[in-house]
């Protein structure tokens, strides 16, 4: 506690050895930022710039990688800084809107994979109908709701954990994530429903959705032709293979904050870094190399055509 200010500060307690391997720590997240940052934005602008993906589902693709740089920067430059200071603290309110960031772009992250299948379900089911269904407004609110629903559900645990009384200030982790209630000297009941309520809302709901949005796909093209079949291969798997990879590092935040005690350090931050660095990564990559307009206008910019 500052008494002069009146400002509560936690330690970050989760950096392993930063005083040995500070540089080397630095290096790598700026290079890993560096990376997120440009290979996000470079797909993002070739789905600004060419007409033929001024698409519902290239627009979701896009509005996806945007979320993966700003869930990014909620982390990242707070990060670079700790390893480069003496002592690795953060003022209490300043956790507090990283957790509100971190979970709300993460909710987002959901939602918007949900509005992907809901697109892909119209595309594929009702094709006579799309045009109408995905329309410019229907787009726009979906993408709307993605990022304003968890913002508004996360903001309350936010607010009250703002009056919370702690007992500890000593946080167990890099940055500000569900570990900061194990500051808190009482949990209530209330809050742990409320919690539940938004893993539902912004999670698991989100999820059956695209699972069942995903097996009507399947068995409309299990009975269509061969070309339907390999139009929603094409199209659907990227979107499968992204909601499995970010369920599992989800899965990995869940049960490291639960078991943060047991965890050895070092593991716990190895674990981190893969949640951090591995995801956002990941989604340009997978739709760089798996939906073919987006990576045929890729090869167009990195391999130009020959002068003749």
């Amino acid at each position: 506690m500052d008494e002069g200010f009146n400002v509560t500060y936690i330690i970050l307690g989760g950096h392993v050895e930063v005083d040995k391997y500070r540089f080397l720590y630095f290096v790598i997240i700026l290079t890993v930022y560096f990376l997120i940052i440009s290979c996000n934005s470079t797909i993002v602008c070739l789905i600004w710039t060419h007409q033929n993906l001024h698409h519902p589902m290239y627009i979701f693709i896009a509005a996806l990688l945007i979320n993966s740089v700003l869930w990014s920067t909620v982390i990242y430059p707070k990060l670079l800084t700790d390893f480069l200071s003496e002592k690795q603290i953060i003022s209490y309110s300043a956790c507090l809107l990283q957790f509100h960031m971190f979970y709300s772009l993460g909710g987002s992250e959901f939602l918007l994979l949900a509005a992907m299948a809901y697109d892909r379900y119209v595309s594929i089911c009702k094709p006579l109908q799309y045009p109408t269904i995905m329309s410019k407004t229907t787009v726009s609110i979906l993408l709307i709701l993605a990022w304003t629903l968890p913002a508004s559900q996360v903001a309350v645990p936010a607010g009250l954990s703002a009056n919370k009384q702690l007992c500890s200030f000593t946080l167990r982790n890099i940055f500000c994530n569900n570990t900061l209630y194990k500051l808190q000297c009482v949990i209530s009941r209330a809050q742990i429903i409320h919690d539940m309520v938004i893993l539902l809302n912004v999670a698991l709901f989100p999820v059956l959705f695209i699972l069942f949005s995903y097996v009507h796909i399947l068995k409309i093209s299990y009975r269509s032709s061969r070309e339907v079949r390999k139009k929603a291969a094409q199209t659907c798997l990227p979107h499968l293979i992204v909601l499995i990879n970010f369920s599992c590092l989800c899965a990995f935040d869940v049960i490291t904050v639960q078991l943060d005690s047991d965890f050895p350090k070092t593991l716990q931050l190895i674990m981190t870094l893969q949640l951090i660095m591995y995801h956002p990564l990941f989604n340009p990559i997978i739709y760089g190399l798996k939906m073919k307009e987006i990576s045929k206008h890729l090869k167009r910019l990195f391999t130009p055509a020959k002068q003749s």
